[in-house]
């Protein structure tokens, strides 16, 4: 075994105490940054993104259209065809943002608007909930002059996606922006 002296030896224990210290102060730092960055992504930004069935030739729609849309009072698009929103449960966490900018009411209200605009259209309902993003965009696809609200991130190349109010997701000034 190679000789240390007692200086070398308190050196080396002090060194290593602080290379202790060190990496405890790192991984303290490291915890702080992924509860910081966790926090930032719940309460990122989110948009909501007005999709479309591909055979619907609307581009555009005016955020009282789609207040009137998302009301069920608009039945038919200017083509004829039979107007359907899909959207996800009022209660769910996804819909906070179309609660609060388009309905502006409670989802208790909302979900018996629903039940009104449904009300006598049992073959082609007003408004449809479905349970996932996945399933809103699948069920907009396959569903002629169907519309949904779903996050942005969730956009297939199988929907268009219409401007509101002559804005997309993600531009300045966009309705549907979340904060």
């Amino acid at each position: 075994m190679p000789f240390v002296d007692i200086e070398t030896a308190c050196c080396l224990h002090e060194n290593r105490n602080t290379a202790r210290e060190e990496i405890c102060l790192l991984q303290k730092a490291l915890v702080l940054a992924a509860l910081w960055l966790s926090c930032s992504a719940m309460g990122a930004c989110k948009d909501i993104a007005l999709i479309a069935n591909k055979s619907n030739p609307v581009k555009n729609v005016p955020l009282a259209d789609l207040l009137k849309i998302c009301k069920g009072q608009t039945s038919r698009w200017p083509d004829g065809k039979p107007v359907t929103l899909i959207i996800r449960n009022p209660g769910s966490q996804e819909m906070r943002l179309v609660l609060e900018k388009i309905y502006s009411m409670p989802k208790d209200e909302v979900a018996s608007l629903i039940l009104a605009a449904n009300h006598g259209r049992a073959n082609h309902p007003a408004i449809i909930i479905v349970d996932s993003d996945q399933s809103l965009v699948q069920s907009v696809e396959a569903t002629s002059g169907a519309v949904g609200l779903v996050d942005v991130y969730s956009i297939t190349g199988g929907i268009n996606v219409l401007r509101v109010s002559g804005k997309l997701p993600l531009e300045p000034g966009y309705v549907l922006h979340g904060n």
